[in-house]
């Protein structure tokens, strides 16, 4: 038997959508419900009470809003709104993503399941497509899916068998650079677990914690890795100076990118040998951290002038874990994961630069407890910096432009929502690089503070002070 043309009844087709939310048939009677028992004075109180209660939050802590309430009911608008009925239909329609039935005549069109806005400017869809339609019909028509959403860009990616994710990024939330990071005053406004380098997509101060955390930051060329070394530098200026902070530095570039600070410096490698030396001495001070803290009995060090905390941080990452001499890259990748295990208690910490963040280029990547992702050149890259599933959850890396105006800006997966954040981190200028060097370079340990005086002999206790004296008077006078 032929098929039927006829299409199912529109009747049917609102039965099977309540069917599938039942949540939005339950709303209309529990509505008549509260009505008749409560009475509609009653009822119009509480819901202006309700809405009185979420705008008082929205105004009055904008922080727990924004992480618990404002993804939730951007959602649920923008679905509405946006993502559903005519206006959706005419989106993709103009943007030839609909089929017509051949059996029945009626237009087909993806359909979209899912909407999740975790961040103001971000929007997540999964979508399912017309039977028939595969990514690639998506990726073709992403120019013009932009200009119709009224969107700064558009990337899809295939989630499962006729279902694909579309991420929708409304808006650039960063049109301009970002001041360098502020040195603080004192030690004493310093916080290595909340280094303030930057802001986020919702107004908030970026912040990078340091002390107990082992830290990778991808980029591309340009990306602005440079902000994220000198920022945090400058952000804990003040301990460097008073010594409760000791950076070893290996510049893997030939000491191009770190020269200006070298002042700051407890050691420096600019070279494969050297640095090998580098991290030979780093993994020798935490094991002996360890034994002190055996010694002491105590399981976390703390952070005195005795026991500074301790910070490695190496640019270009896979010259020493990929590309150096094969024997070398074995030594290194061996001490960097004994160091990247042992080290949090120790107080020892590592920060990694690197382009590319496979592991055959960084085979100790899991090791390091917090990655972020600047810009990168494939969408690869995104997953493999920040977990699985980053990129379709909102964290567009590869579609950050590579040119200077960008730089800087990149995503950092929240610990606690688990999704991806926007940010942009400080330029930091070679006049402030100096400006660092100058305020923050570390004192020795007994300067002298009315600056050097005469030398004097050292007196001989062979004759009677008294006498030495005199004589020495009537010689002079002589």
């Amino acid at each position: 038997m032929r098929g039927s043309t006829r299409p199912t009844g529109q009747e049917i087709r609102v039965v099977v959508w309540l069917l599938r939310h039942p949540a939005w048939a339950l709303v209309p009677v529990f509505g008549l419900w509260a009505v008749v028992v409560w009475g509609a004075t009653a009822v119009l109180s509480g819901l202006g009470g309700l809405v009185g209660a979420v705008v008082v939050w929205w105004r009055a802590h904008p922080a727990s809003f924004d992480r618990w309430a404002a993804p939730r009911v951007r959602s649920v608008w923008r679905r509405w709104t946006v993502y559903r009925g005519r206006r959706w239909r005419g989106v993709v329609e103009d943007c030839e993503l609909t089929r017509d039935n051949r059996r029945t005549g009626e237009l087909l069109y993806p359909r979209v399941l899912r909407v999740r806005s975790a961040t103001p400017s971000i929007d997540t869809l999964t979508v399912r497509v017309v039977r028939g339609q595969d990514p690639a019909a998506f990726t073709e028509r992403l120019p013009a899916l932009a200009d119709a959403l009224g969107a700064h860009q558009v990337a899809v990616s295939r989630t499962r068998p006729g279902v694909v994710t579309v991420i929708v990024e409304r808006q650039m939330p960063f049109a301009r650079a970002l001041d360098a990071p502020a040195i603080p005053s004192t030690s004493a406004d310093v916080d290595l677990r909340a280094l303030d380098v930057g802001d986020t997509e919702y107004g908030q101060p970026f912040l990078i914690r340091i002390q107990g955390k082992q830290v990778l930051v991808v980029g591309g060329s340009g990306a602005g890795k440079g902000s994220l070394l000198w920022g945090p530098l400058r952000a804990m200026g003040p301990m460097i100076r008073d010594g409760l902070v000791r950076v070893w530095m290996i510049d893997l570039k030939g000491g191009t990118e770190t020269d200006r600070g070298e002042p700051l410096f407890h050691r420096w490698a600019t070279t494969f040998d050297d640095a090998l030396a580098v991290l030979t001495d780093f993994r020798d001070s935490m094991v002996a951290r360890q034994a002190w803290m055996r010694e002491q009995k105590v399981r976390q060090a703390p952070i005195t002038a005795d026991t500074p905390y301790e910070l490695l941080m190496i640019d270009e990452l896979a010259m020493l874990t990929a590309y150096g001499d094969r024997s070398g890259v074995r030594q290194a990748l061996a001490l960097l994961a004994e160091i990247l295990t042992q080290a949090r208690a120790a107080g020892h910490s590592v920060i990694g630069y690197v382009q590319e963040p496979s592991k055959d280029v960084v085979d100790v990547r899991e090791l390091f407890t917090t990655r972020i992702c600047l810009g990168v050149t494939a969408a690869s890259h995104v997953d493999m910096a920040l977990g699985d599933g980053a990129r379709d959850r909102g964290a567009l890396a590869d579609q950050i432009p590579g040119d200077e105006a960008h730089a800087g800006i990149g995503f950092v997966i929240d610990p606690t929502t688990r999704l991806p954040v926007r940010f942009r981190a400080g330029w930091v200028t070679d006049t402030e690089i100096d400006e660092l060097a100058a305020r923050c370079a570390p004192r020795p340990a007994h300067e002298p503070d009315d600056g050097p005086g005469d030398v004097l002999p050292f007196p001989h206790p062979d004759h009677d002070t008294d006498s030495d004296t005199g004589e020495a008077g009537e010689e002079h006078a002589s």
